[in-house]
């Protein structure tokens, strides 16, 4: 029977990406069986769901057995990883970070691995997967049409600039909402990144021939006092609001990337050959110090 690694996926769409995506380079590399386990990084948290069945990936979901879904099957998880810390075969594969939870690209290695791995964690760096840029291209094909669009006809016919901004980015969990100290924290995050977000229209400017500027966003509010209405474009879903949004920026061609694995996501899915892609350089909302590809320009 071939080696078997069964992946956790939890948190939103970006880091579900990342987490696959890694995955399945470790599956590939080492010629592995891929499982996904899309269920205990949700069950005491619904906020946010498991997405990556909107995509063709290939990988089957794991066994119940191999999922650690309610109190009791977690407990049991937790006395599994006591007893693997003295085991020569180990059967928890986990991100690894440093004192101040910061992590970057490692060399993987599974010579110290029993055949059953459970791995964990974000691997926020396209050097994990890089290799596997074509596969991972079809594996997150969308499974239904996303064409009919309004806004598709616009980024076809234009030279659209896309431009993500996340706002709440402290304070969008339910027990930092009315938290003064987090809501504080996700205004500065917001100011930060429309600085960045003027210097890169300006560069933009001078690259590329009558740009259109498209703005997406999880939350709209007061956004018009730094981007007015007659001079960017905002890209409202009202339906399916994350899987629409998310196809219409893999169709862009040029970039200013926010600060946010969704965005991050939509740039490097997109397959033009002239794309551009702004990242800004003294922002990083990964805990991974290798979360911008080289081959961005920072801003």
């Amino acid at each position: 029977m071939n080696r078997i690694i069964i992946a956790k996926i939890s948190e939103g769409l970006g880091n579900q990406m990342f987490m696959y995506a890694n995955a399945y380079a470790i599956s590939k590399k080492f010629d592995l069986n891929l499982c996904l386990d899309p269920y205990s990084g949700y069950y005491k948290n619904n906020i946010r769901s498991f997405m990556l069945n909107n995509f063709n990936i290939s990988s089957k979901i794991a066994p119940s057995e191999w999922i650690f879904s309610n109190d009791y099957k977690n407990l049991k998880k937790k006395i599994k990883i006591k007893y693997d810390l003295f085991k020569k075969k180990k059967s928890f594969f986990f991100e690894s970070k440093d004192k101040n939870k910061l992590t970057k690209f490692t060399s993987i290695n599974l010579d110290s691995f029993n055949d059953k791995i459970y791995v964990d964690g974000n691997f926020e760096s396209e050097k994990y997967f890089l290799d596997y840029r074509n596969d991972l291209l079809n594996q997150f094909s969308f499974k239904n049409d996303m064409s009919n669009n309004k806004y598709l006809d616009i980024i076809r016919k234009h030279n659209v600039v896309s431009i993500s901004i996340r706002q709440n980015r402290y304070s969008e969990r339910m027990g930092n909402k009315f938290d003064q100290h987090s809501i504080i924290k996700s205004q500065e995050f917001v100011s930060k990144t429309v600085d960045y977000i003027y210097q890169s229209i300006k560069f933009i400017k001078s690259k590329v021939h009558n740009p259109k500027f498209l703005l997406w966003s999880n939350d709209f509010t007061g956004l018009e006092k730094y981007f007015p209405t007659n001079e960017f474009l905002y890209v409202i879903n009202l339906e399916n609001k994350i899987l629409n949004d998310f196809y219409l920026l893999t169709q862009c061609k040029y970039f200013i990337v926010g600060p946010s694995t969704f965005s991050w996501w939509g740039a490097w899915l997109s397959d033009n050959r002239s794309k551009i892609c702004i990242r800004p350089k003294n922002i990083n909302p990964s805990n991974n110090v290798d979360f911008w590809p080289e081959s961005w320009m920072s801003i």
